[in-house]
């Protein structure tokens, strides 16, 4: 039973549901204007472009159409007492307000248009300006500056400077240059409201402060240490290669195909004499900057050939680099203060011992003078008493 009441209970809903469709289509069919829209599924009417309205029963007007109406999507039919594109100008305008100043008279033209027929010194299209000092003068403000005279009415002018430019006229182009913006050296190039700054070679940047790193593109080669300079760059070679991107071999040694030379040739006439060596030659000594190598020199033993091996050392040059001055000149000045320190404090010392030497005998002065004038005063106290005895 329960079952059979719910599928009739359904079967009813179904019905109901399907006549509201239908009614709600009828409906949109019969009230909805089908040549200017249509029905959707839902049945509510669809307006095509360029009409409105609940049933697309009205056109649409012109985008900004003020006082007008139209018949076709689009139009702007102007009503009674209004013309112009928008049907916004009012044909009676001269009566209603009249739009012209300073004593002028307006006169209506056709299609809400008017003339202002303006009094002397005065023009502009309601007759708002008058023939002041800009114009008498012939507008002399310069360099796209703006005459002001308060639309004529003021007793002089005055001209509104564009950014760049001074004076009266606005005739001075301000000097941007002034401050000396450019950094290293650059020569500022003066402009309207603006410089530039022709940057010297190893800078760049708007004010040439950037000094351009020479090492960005790795000139070192075999892998040397580059130091960036002003346009320039250092190279640190490794051990066995030179040159300014140390990208050469290093070159040999001379000294050793010097010494190798030398010593055939001595050899050479060693053998070639027939003197006998009888006394010691003199050693060869070869020099080399920076280096420490072992000469040899020949002498005679009873027709042998003894060697002798002598040492010699030669140092770079002796002078003092601009760190080794420093220290030099830094050392010599603590010393002299640790000197005059020592003298001073041994010139204390010796007056203080100088005055304690001298304190002793004061003191014995001292007392050896109290001791005289109490005796006096014992004199001069004890005579009298004798005087009255007697």
């Amino acid at each position: 039973m329960l079952r059979s009441f719910c599928l009739q209970l359904m079967s009813l809903l179904w019905i109901l549901l399907a006549h509201h469709h239908f009614a709600q289509g009828d409906d949109c069919s019969d009230h909805c204007n089908l040549a200017h829209g249509s029905c959707d599924e839902n049945g509510k009417c669809r307006c095509d472009p360029g009409w409105e309205g609940k049933y697309c029963e009205q056109c649409a007007r012109m985008l900004g159409c003020a006082h007008g109406t139209c018949h076709q999507p689009w139009q702007c039919i102007c009503q009674s007492g209004w013309a112009g594109k928008f049907c916004n100008k009012d044909v009676h305008i001269c009566e209603h307000q009249n739009p012209c100043q300073n004593g002028a008279q307006c006169v209506y033209d056709r299609d809400g248009e008017y003339t202002c027929l303006c009094l002397e010194g005065f023009h502009g299209k309601d007759c708002e300006l008058k023939t002041g000092p800009c114009e008498k003068t012939g507008f002399p403000c310069k360099n796209g500056g703006l005459c002001q005279d308060r639309n004529g009415f003021a007793s002089n002018y005055t001209c509104k400077c564009l950014a760049g430019f001074i004076g009266a006229h606005c005739e001075i182009d301000v000097d941007d240059c002034l401050m000396r913006p450019c950094a290293n050296g650059a020569t500022c190039l003066d402009g309207i409201n603006r410089f530039s700054c022709q940057c010297q070679a190893g800078f760049e940047g708007r004010f040439c402060t950037i000094n351009i790193d020479d090492c960005a593109s790795q000139p070192c080669r075999n892998g040397a240490k580059c130091y960036d300079r002003i346009n320039d760059f250092d190279c640190l070679c490794p051990d066995g290669f030179a040159g300014k991107t140390c990208d050469l071999p290093a070159p040999e040694p001379t000294w050793v195909a010097a010494f190798q030379a030398e010593h055939e040739e001595r050899n050479e006439k060693s053998t070639t004499s027939s003197v006998p060596w009888t006394t010691q030659s003199e050693p060869i000594r070869i020099v080399v900057t920076g280096k420490r190598i072992t000469n040899y020199s020949e002498k005679s033993n009873d027709g042998g050939l003894l060697i002798s091996v002598e040492e010699v050392v030669t140092q770079q040059d002796s002078g003092l680099s601009q760190l080794q001055l420093i220290l030099v000149l830094v050392f010599g000045l603590l010393t002299a203060m640790f000197v005059m320190v020592t003298l001073l404090w041994v010139l204390k010392n010796w007056r203080r011992g100088r005055r304690r030497s001298q304190s002793p005998s004061q003191s014995a002065r001292k007392f050896h003078d109290q001791e005289c004038q109490v005796g006096m005063l014992s004199t001069v106290l004890i005579e009298p008493r004798k005087t009255t005895e007697l």
